[in-house]
């Protein structure tokens, strides 16, 4: 009975472990080697913060999702530029849905960042433009956001006015 109790804690422990390298520990001890330039979760947690803090405007995206096209659309009319992540085109885009989902509480996308802070989706972005609350949200950008120059699909870029 001793050597299943310490064959079954041998199990748990292989079970949780994390990814190491290449391999990856399965149930039973296996080892099965992850796709290449895949990343972990950790690894997409830290793009995402890594994204979301050096750009002022940051889209993650489908590129046939409707409702990212009209978060797209809003800051194509105000003029701002954005920075686009298209997931369904991303080597890795399931697992940064998969992180941002566990980051904002929300899988679905858009998942849309301003100023280091998930504003929700494309209704939620559209609505917020509605009520003049989401220029004010990008005025607060700091200064190496909103004039970096960074990669993005907007239609012009965006100057603070401070």
């Amino acid at each position: 009975m001793a050597h299943f109790y310490i064959i079954f804690v041998l199990i748990l422990a292989l079970h949780s472990l994390p990814t190491f390298g290449i391999f990856t520990f399965l149930r039973m001890g296996n080892f099965t080697s992850s796709s290449p330039g895949s990343l972990s979760s950790p690894v997409c947690a830290q793009l995402v913060q890594d994204l979301v803090s050096k750009n002022c405007i940051v889209i993650f995206s489908k590129t046939s999702c409707p409702y990212c096209k009209m978060a797209k659309n809003v800051f194509n009319e105000i003029g701002a530029t954005y920075k686009v992540i298209e997931l369904d085109q991303h080597n890795d885009g399931r697992r940064l849905q998969e992180t941002l989902g566990q980051m904002t509480g929300a899988r679905t996308v858009p998942r849309v960042f301003v100023n280091g802070n998930c504003i929700g989706g494309g209704s939620d972005t559209k609505q917020l433009h509605q009520q003049g609350k989401l220029l004010p949200l990008i005025e607060q950008c700091s200064s190496c956001c909103a004039a970096s120059g960074s990669e993005g699909s907007g239609s012009g870029q965006f100057e603070s006015s401070k």
